[in-house]
């Protein structure tokens, strides 16, 4: 795997970096247990310290973080500060409640016979974290946050073409006063992840990537018996029904499929429009779109980036041409794009029946498609017609329909009258393709906990 920083937006490389060696992840796993064992009774509240203390080198250092992040995958320098912002706000939202969420349960009886059970959660280990390009810094916060805080510890696996983004966390958490071992980057090769899976100190995996990669390392931790969650591929479902804001919710489309450069995971990537307003939203969207400016993402002017690398861009175009093969039909929208860098032209692809196996393709870039619903129910069928689950919008008027359609649709997520986006305080996650577990909140941070029942039982109970 060769780790590189390559600019999208001049396709320049910047710098390279060599794989990790056997002898460095071998020293890291050392290193990290080491660290645990002390770590594990360390107090809630000298964890925390470090958590608040990496949110406000984030909030204090916000522009180099974000320009880095800018350099290496190519999003609008806007977009990034969010992104620091809402990492910052990760570590301090895990300082606050972490000790509440991990607090021991007493368990209700049927019979004081039964003892007095609590239930207990202690760390477990070594969490291997496997993280994707298009969210540098957000994605490995909401990893090592909640596992730091719970009392783990954090190996990372980047993705190869972030490199420095990585590589900025190792001195992050060290300035935070983070215990050394306890995280670490390390530029792995292929063979690395299943060394590091079958070592006993490590306790299982979080992945966020492709499907394909998802098979992969769920079958890598399942022979090894770790626990694995996957948070993989999703074409969310942007239901806009006729009792809808039209105007309002052709703007939070153009918003929801564009952010990031349609580069996320829960993007609005395809549009379900009710037939009584379908063609005054298309319309209004398409003038949304044209309206985005392609362009250097550190200027402010910008809103519509690159793609991450060149070769994304292809892998897209590629996969558009293949869907036009089997019968969808692709309009060009928006104003033309530099030739320069990782650029993608937007397209809003249509003709995409029952016939049509794109339908149930993510395409990870400014790629529309969009569908004209009868009613409701074909909505929601449309829908639900997805080998994903991850999340989903639903725009009308009504809040309870809204809330009604939300429960009918097979996703782990779903806004009402708003693209979905990523906070805080809120769970992430979804089913069936979309993999299976949940990050932040208090779920997040009992993924890789052990759940103890300790019971106090009188001695001369019958058994």
């Amino acid at each position: 795997m060769a780790y590189a920083t390559t600019n999208p937006y001049t396709n320049e490389i910047v710098a390279t970096f060599s794989d990790a060696t056997d002898t460095e992840v071998q020293t890291a796993l050392t290193e990290a247990h080491a660290a645990f064992e002390v770590w594990r009774d360390t107090s809630f509240a000298e964890r925390a310290k470090v958590m608040n203390a990496a949110a406000a080198i984030l909030r204090r250092d916000i522009d180099k973080y974000a320009r880095l992040g800018t350099l290496e995958m190519g999003k609008l320098l806007e977009e990034s500060k969010k992104e620091v912002i809402l990492s910052a706000e990760i570590f301090e939202y895990y300082a606050n409640h972490a000790e509440e969420l991990l607090k021991p349960e007493i368990l209700p009886v049927a019979d004081p016979a039964e003892g007095k059970p609590v239930l207990v959660h202690e760390p477990l280990g070594i969490v291997l974290a496997i993280e994707p390009w298009n969210f540098p810094f957000y994605q490995v916060v909401r990893i090592i946050a909640p596992q730091l805080s719970a009392g783990n510890a954090v190996l990372l696996k980047h993705a190869s073409n972030l490199p420095q983004c990585a590589a900025a966390f190792d001195t992050l958490m060290a300035e935070a006063g983070l215990p050394k071992g306890l995280f670490r980057n390390l530029y792995a090769a292929r063979p690395h992840t299943a060394m590091i899976l079958n070592d006993p100190r490590v306790c299982g995996v979080a992945l966020t990537g492709s499907e394909g990669a998802g098979t992969v390392i769920a079958g890598i931790a399942g022979k090894a018996l770790k626990k694995a969650t996957m948070e993989l591929g999703g074409a969310d479902a942007f239901i806009v029904l006729e009792d809808a804001d039209v105007e309002k919710a052709a703007r939070w489309a153009v918003i929801g499929r564009h952010w990031n450069a349609g580069q996320v995971c829960v993007s609005a990537k395809r549009l379900i429009v009710a037939d009584a307003i379908y063609d005054r939203f298309v319309a209004l969207y398409k003038e949304g779109v044209a309206a985005l400016k392609a362009g250097d993402p550190m200027d402010p002017t910008t809103t519509l980036a690159p793609l991450s690398s060149k070769a994304a861009a292809d892998d897209l175009r590629d996969q558009v041409t293949r869907a036009m093969d089997l019968g969808a039909k692709v309009e060009v929208i928006g104003a033309p794009v530099p030739e320069q860098g990782a650029f993608f032209q937007p397209l809003l692809m249509s003709n995409l029946d029952e016939k049509n196996a794109a339908r149930h393709w993510e395409f990870f870039g400014p790629v529309t498609q969009i569908y004209r619903a009868k009613d409701e129910a074909d909505a929601i069928r449309i829908a639900n017609d997805s080998p994903y689950g991850l999340g989903g919008s639903v725009f009308t008027k009504d809040e309870a329909r809204g809330a009604r359609v939300a429960r009918a649709l097979r996703t782990g997520m779903v806004v009402i009258n708003h693209p979905l986006s990523p906070k805080a305080d809120l769970p992430f996650g979804g089913i069936k393709n979309s993999g299976y577990g949940r990050e932040l909140i208090g779920l997040g941070i009992k993924e890789f906990v052990n759940h103890k029942l300790i019971n106090v039982v009188d001695i001369d109970a019958a058994f």
